[in-house]
């Protein structure tokens, strides 16, 4: 597969419902990755209905 280097930055992914985003690396040399999710509803404001 080439010449891959470990410690390369991983690309983001992206989904039709959330991306994720490498973190960078901590003391212990964990890499975690965060996830950004996407609104796919729209929420709308409560109107009172009508009196009679």
């Amino acid at each position: 597969m080439g010449n891959v280097n470990a410690k390369d930055p991983v690309p983001d992914g992206k989904t039709e419902y959330y991306t994720t985003k490498q973190q960078p690396v901590n003391e212990k040399g964990f890499v975690g990755y965060k996830t950004e999710w996407v609104e796919w509803q729209k929420e709308v404001p409560y109107e009172t209905p009508k009196k009679p």
